[in-house]
């Protein structure tokens, strides 16, 4: 599904909706104006045709001369002419053609393609008066005007857009706490979102995810209760039955046939106690006992796992550990997860690899731990399964498929990279795991060793 912004949309919806309206606006005002302009040019030519009327009507004899020359006429000024009633022009503007403007006389206005024209009622004279504005002037001053009008609507279009982004960010800005809030909780913090002044619309949302968040921690807690508690009953029942069966080993004779089934009934409850802790740690990671956040030491939780798995005296296998000059690698997460997860990944590696080829234990430069062992190379359909529960890498040993499943889920909780290959680089055998934390702080030794 195609993500979208509320903001971007608000923001294109309403800017949209004002630009039309401005545009809508602009061209009535332009229409208007043209109108009024339009209107008082010719109230203006009318009003001056008139008064020359009444001048060349009130003078005691005909006008004298064909053009009446006027200083600083342009190509904007108004031009006149004085006519006979036989159609001759008998005075006229310097910048009045030498025809009349228009060859029907007739009162009111006529438009020519050089002159808006406005011939002057007949009085007692001879002579009627024509007075012509030029188009020139007239399309010009109604360009100005609708100009004047209407461009500062257009100027304002970038201030309105700012504006409206301004106003609709600040708006949107406890949705976004909320939204800050609601990602902190994803990252492991099940707290309740306090009191963030958000508008009405958005605190039913606030109520609904404090709900759900009671009841995730709810159900988690319940979820941890009952690994705990399951531990506990399924341990000690475990405990005396396996306590029982070598009390028994000891009572029957040595390589009897009774022997042999106590030897396998011994192995079998060692079995299934290794089964049931695995059953938990895997119940436990599901639950999100990884989403807890705090710094602690990743390298001395890794020196612990390899002294305790190291000297393990049912086996013969050794583990190598290279800090490559690390003294401390501090990350955030669960200590407790991180441990779970680690030592399933150095079981995993210790059951599976071979006797005579130790397990090791590498600090990589950005601070991740490498786990390899030596083994068959896996083929890349079961490689990529192997963080499936109960899915095994077929090597035929005794394993339960779950290590490397409980490993995946909490290094998932915890936003870790958990990376599988097989084989090694630059060998066709082996297995490697290699895991990283998000932003470790890393501090060396002074020996570089």
């Amino acid at each position: 599904m195609k993500s979208w912004s509320l903001a971007a949309r608000i923001v294109s919806g309403v800017l949209g909706a004002v630009t039309l309206s401005l545009l809508a606006l602009s061209l009535a005002i332009a229409g208007f104006t043209r109108y009024e302009i339009t209107e008082r040019l010719d109230n203006s030519l009318q009003e001056v045709s008139e008064r020359l009327q009444a001048t060349i009507a009130a003078q005691p004899h005909g006008p004298g001369g064909t053009v009446a020359w006027v200083p600083d006429v342009g190509p904007r000024t108004l031009a006149y002419q004085v006519v006979d009633q036989s159609g001759h022009v008998v005075l006229r503007s310097q910048n009045a053609p030498v025809q009349p403007f228009v060859p029907d006389i007739r009162t009111g206005f006529a438009n020519t393609p050089r002159f808006r024209v406005y011939v002057a009622a007949p009085t007692a004279t001879a002579y009627r008066v024509l007075v012509g504005e030029p188009t020139l002037h007239r399309r010009g001053a109604t360009w100005r005007a609708t100009a004047i009008a209407i461009l500062p609507i257009l100027v304002s279009l970038p201030v309105i857009w700012w504006l409206v982004r301004l106003i609709v960010r600040r708006a949107l800005r406890p949705l976004d706490r909320l939204q800050d809030e609601m990602h902190a909780r994803g990252s492991g913090n099940l707290q309740p979102i306090g009191s963030l002044d958000l508008p009405v619309e958005l605190i039913p949302i606030q109520h609904a995810v404090n709900t759900l968040l009671s009841r995730l921690e709810t159900a988690l807690s319940t979820e941890r209760a009952f690994a705990a508690s399951a531990a506990h009953e399924l341990r000690n029942p475990l405990g005396a039955l396996l306590a029982q069966v070598q009390m028994l080993g000891r009572m029957v004779p040595a390589g009897s046939e009774a022997a042999r089934r106590v030897d396998i009934i011994t192995g079998r409850a060692r079995r299934l106690g290794r089964t049931v802790e695995k059953l938990l740690q895997f119940s436990r990671a599901s639950s999100g006992v990884a989403f807890r956040r705090n710094r602690f030491d990743l390298l001395t939780v890794v020196h612990v796992l390899v002294d305790d798995l190291g000297q393990n005296p049912h086996s013969s296998q050794r583990i190598i550990m290279t800090p490559a000059g690390a003294s401390h690698i501090f990350v955030h997460g669960d200590m407790d997860a991180t441990g779970i997860m680690l030592r399933n990944l150095l079981e995993n590696a210790l059951l599976h690899g071979g006797h005579d080829t130790p397990v090791r234990v590498a600090v990589l430069p950005d601070g991740g731990i490498d786990i390899t062992n030596d083994c068959a190379a896996l083929p890349p359909g079961i490689l990529a399964r192997l963080t499936n529960p109960f899915v095994r890498g077929g090597s035929g040993t005794h394993g339960n498929g779950l290590g490397l499943a409980i490993a995946s889920n909490i290094a998932a909780q915890m936003d870790v990279t958990l990376r599988l290959r097989s084989p090694l680089a630059g060998s066709d055998r082996g297995f490697g795991a290699c895991v990283t934390f998000p932003d470790p702080d890393i501090a060396r030794s002074s020996d570089g060793s």
